[in-house]
């Protein structure tokens, strides 16, 4: 799934939390966000709209608003594709470990096949 492609699908889906997303499409649109969080700051910064005492503006804040919730979704059917539920999220909580484990999660390969959250999205 090329970038574009990996941007539409997501952003087709806002906040469609069933399914599953293959492993291109979530770390395309990781980047994405990362990308428009950069310009944001870079906005911010040149037009002055940051908050004062900290490194956040105006720009920054409704692109992150615009951005959580595909941004959950794409990562609940990244999950999904490896044949976990969507409460696996929650252990991110968990300060390091929780994040390691998110990160092999992502990047693990699909389950071959359907499995219990629909059809295999590399078809």
């Amino acid at each position: 799934m090329s970038f574009g492609a990996a941007i539409k699908s997501v952003l087709s889906q806002y906040v469609g939390f069933s399914g599953r997303a293959r492993r291109s499409e979530y770390w395309w649109f990781t980047l994405f966000t990362f990308l428009v969080s950069i310009a944001a700051a870079i906005l911010d910064s040149a037009l002055g709209l940051t908050f004062e005492g900290s490194s956040t503006g105006f720009i920054g804040l409704v692109a992150s608003l615009a951005l959580l919730l595909p941004a959950l979704a794409v990562a609940v059917r990244r999950l999904h594709d490896t044949d976990r539920t969507g409460w696996w999220l929650l252990i991110g909580v968990v300060p390091l470990v929780g994040a390691i484990v998110l990160i092999v999660f992502f990047v693990s390969d699909s389950t071959p096949g359907a499995n219990r959250f629909g059809p295999s999205p590399k078809g």
